[in-house]
């Protein structure tokens, strides 16, 4: 009897100093299966580091990314390699230009075209998915029509027309990308929400007189959270390809700003010159941040995933 009293006080004594083990809630152990996850935190790792180059990187930049180097632009592939003595550390491009400072330039631009077009597509395909699913009826059938007919027109013709007609601008392209990067969110968005808004819980909040701003602010977008994620992390590295895609064709951004997609095109456009590094390093950062930003996704996907759990 003494044995089981003691036994009763030393749970209470270990309750009462909280060494028990809590129950974790649903994004923390999603967030402890995403460090479980050594491809996923290596390339996380990476990624920091591209940023931090980005940051840190213009602090120890010898030439601006306009200024010319008049002694190299006229002998680029025998003066215009890298090198640490004459401040060019990737060297230059065609126009004496240094590669160094607009490798940073164009890393920064490709990752602002990637993180502002996700969010755009975050935003927009977000409230116009669940709008059209929970609601339903005609309004459903009337926006998903829209969306449809959208999907129906390659995305890219969308994007040449709109900056043919408005302009070549960091403006006009984002919103070029933004223009067609929301229609696949909607439509996923859409689904699971014709999956949630028929579970008891929403049933049930129903019942209980909440309204349907409530409803769809408070129980609909937070179970979509895992979903969303997911998928803007995806359509990140996708931003950048056709971002890319469009530099190269010479439709992006225009000079002297620059992307990775101009970069590369330009280094293409000289490799057989004997001047190779003007490609290999956009390039090497260029595949990169896909590479990293695709195996972040898929292990925000992996910890995200209820099944899996």
């Amino acid at each position: 009897m003494f044995a089981k009293s003691q036994k009763a006080q030393d749970l209470a004594e270990d309750v009462a100093s909280e060494s028990v083990v809590k129950g974790r809630s649903l994004m923390r152990d999603a967030w402890l299966r995403f460090i479980q996850n050594k491809a996923a935190m290596g390339c996380s790792f990476v990624l920091g580091m591209v940023i931090l180059f980005v940051i840190i990187g213009p602090l120890f930049a010898v030439w601006n990314h306009e200024e010319i180097d008049w002694a190299t632009m006229g002998d680029v592939r025998g003066l215009g390699y890298p090198s640490i003595e004459s401040g060019h550390f990737f060297g230059v491009d065609d126009l004496g230009r240094d590669l160094f400072s607009r490798t940073i330039q164009a890393t920064q631009t490709s990752l602002l075209v990637g993180l502002i077009g996700a969010a755009m597509a975050l935003c927009v395909g977000t409230l116009y998915g669940v709008t059209a699913g929970y609601f339903g009826g005609r309004l459903d059938t009337a926006m998903m029509a829209f969306v449809d007919i959208l999907l129906a027109i390659p995305t890219t013709l969308i994007i040449i027309l709109i900056l043919v007609v408005a302009g070549k601008s960091f403006i006009t392209l984002f919103l070029a990308l933004g223009a067609v990067s929301w229609l696949t969110m909607s439509r996923i968005v859409r689904g699971q929400t014709l999956a949630l808004k028929s579970r008891e819980f929403i049933e049930a909040a129903r019942a209980g007189g909440v309204s349907d701003t409530a409803i769809v602010t408070r129980h609909i977008v937070p179970n979509l959270a895992g979903v969303v994620i997911v998928y803007a992390s995806i359509l990140v590295p996708d931003m950048i390809l056709a971002e890319s895609f469009i530099s190269f064709l010479g439709l992006g951004i225009s000079e002297p700003n620059t992307s990775l997609g101009a970069l590369i095109a330009e280094g293409a456009g000289t490799m057989a010159y004997g001047t190779l590094w003007q490609l290999l390093f956009p390039l090497f950062f260029y595949v990169t941040i896909i590479i990293t930003m695709f195996f972040i996704g898929d292990g925000l996907r992996d910890a995200l995933d209820p099944k899996d759990r």
